[in-house]
């Protein structure tokens, strides 16, 4: 019976894909007696991380593949090229059924309604774990709000299989917008002064993870929803609690992607001979890889490499990345050309020798045997991305936001940096603006960023900067919700302009 409301409940209220539903296990959090006791809420905890870290792969997609930082050259077929081109309308719907949010939003619900009942020995542990499953559960409803807008509440497990109480609208984004900051507001009361991370891991939410949700949802809130300066406010005051928790840059662009490090705030965890990531998709076989040269003239023959080539970036890309003083560009792409250039290689990219890119971000490592594996974990916030997010405030508030720019740059081009060249100036807030989305693109490049802070800035920054969208087609900023899902539930009404 149980299982047949999880199933109920994905597919009348929310929409779950088949392959999500299948996911449900005989310990599915509303299992009878599953929340007697200590044990099984730990167990259930546990769960909530697999389960978060299976939307990992829509999380990065939904931030960046409508931007303009992919669409280039791949040397296998390229994926998802309807979305990147913006090909979307009623019948073409990407991340259908809600991209499965809602089966992960139950669990959580299931969580956050049961857990606290349970007598813990430790208190502390107790308030801990809901301040993390408040945190998450804001994280899914911040990237629906910001995916499709308006979408159903649902905060209350599934307790019946009645279809007049599964069936909802799509509440208003103001009204999930008060959602996400209310859940936000519950995990860091939880929270409350505990700034440790949970079995002192990154791959678990923690305060310093909320605080950065917080910033980021207040940005997007004061910006795009009309918050103003109340709303930037609370978001520079979020993001500089961030750094007295233990975060802060490595001292290398290349060190800000190893597991477990200073900056990460939070990650999605990746093991061997448990689960690996997706960055595969975005490096290639031997079969075309072996025969090319990277840009500094060296042999790819001996190159350890074990995946595929989906998805190229844009030329626009690898032009922005194409300072050679800058350690960005070579730590995000290995450049792939047909000759060495006579030993010498290509200091600045070649687009009439150019054969196509490996993604540097996330490699992953070479065993003992000879292959490589994708386990790198995955950050959602690092500390570069705070920094750029409280310049981004400062500069909302009229604040002269040039020296987070600058520690970025400080860093980026490291023993090569010359301030009198390198060093950025407070200007106008469209100057500024346009100097923060830059330094964004550069650092967060391959990170699922790009389209969320285009969005973020305003919706002329994605006219001007995504040449797939025009502000006669401002309906393509949301998605679209599919025929079938409306004629299943007709409480849904579909996206406005589609």
């Amino acid at each position: 019976m149980k299982k047949i409301i999880y199933i109920l409940t994905s597919t009348l209220l929310l929409f779950a894909c088949s392959d999500e539903i299948e996911l449900t296990s005989p310990s599915s959090l509303t299992f009878q007696g599953f929340w007697d006791s200590e044990d099984g809420a730990k167990a259930a905890h546990v769960g909530l991380y697999s389960n978060f870290r299976s939307e990992n792969f829509d999380f990065w997609a939904l931030g960046e593949l409508r931007s303009d930082l992919w669409g280039g050259d791949t040397y296998e077929s390229a994926a998802n090229t309807s979305v990147i081109e913006s090909n979307i309308n009623a019948t073409s719907v990407p991340f259908g059924d809600w991209a499965g949010f809602y089966t992960r939003i139950h669990r959580l619900n299931d969580f956050i309604t049961n857990m606290p009942a349970i007598a813990f020995s430790n208190e502390e542990d107790q308030a801990h774990m809901l301040g993390q499953a408040y945190g998450m559960r804001a994280y899914f409803y911040y990237t629906m709000l910001r995916t499709w807008g308006d979408v159903p509440i649902s905060t209350e497990p599934q307790t019946t299989i009645d279809p007049a109480n599964i069936s909802r609208v799509r509440s208003p984004a103001s009204e999930v917008m008060t959602l996400v900051k209310s859940d936000i507001e519950a995990s860091l009361s939880a929270f409350g002064s505990d700034g440790s991370f949970w079995n002192g891991k990154k791959i678990y939410w923690s305060k310093a993870a909320t605080l950065a949700l917080k910033g980021d949802a207040f940005l997007w809130s004061g910006n795009v929803m009309g918050g103003g300066s109340s709303d930037f406010t609370t978001a520079k005051s979020s993001l500089e609690q961030i750094g007295a928790l233990g975060i802060e840059l490595q001292g290398t662009f290349a060190d800000a992607f190893a597991d477990e490090n200073s900056e990460f705030i939070f990650s999605f965890d990746y093991e061997e001979d448990q689960s690996t990531n997706f960055y595969s998709s975005m490096t290639g076989r031997g079969t075309e890889v072996h025969p090319r040269f990277d840009q500094l003239g060296n042999a790819m023959a001996g190159f350890t490499i074990n995946g595929s080539n989906r998805y190229g970036p844009s030329e626009k890309t690898l032009l922005a990345l194409d300072d050679p003083l800058d350690s960005r560009g070579d730590a995000t792409f290995l450049k792939l050309y047909f000759d060495d250039n006579a030993g010498a290689g290509y200091a600045t990219y070649n687009a009439a020798q150019y054969f196509g890119a490996v993604n540097q971000k996330f490699i992953g490592s070479v065993t003992s045997g000879g292959s490589r594996i994708a386990t790198n974990d995955i950050p959602l916030y690092r500390y570069a991305d705070v920094m750029l997010m409280i310049a981004e405030a400062k500069n909302l508030l009229g604040e002269d936001p040039s020296g987070e720019i600058n520690q970025i740059r400080l860093r980026a081009y490291g023993a090569n940096y010359d301030a009198t060249i390198h060093a950025y100036t407070n200007g106008t807030q469209t100057g500024n603006t346009e100097a923060i989305l830059d330094e964004r693109f550069k650092e967060f490049a391959t990170e699922g960023k790009r389209w969320w802070d285009l969005r973020r800035a305003g919706d002329s920054y994605v006219y001007d900067n995504v040449s797939f969208i025009s502000s006669s087609e401002s309906h393509l900023l949301l998605l679209p919700i599919s025929i079938d899902m409306i004629g299943r539930n007709p409480l849904l009404q579909q996206t406005s302009g589609y």
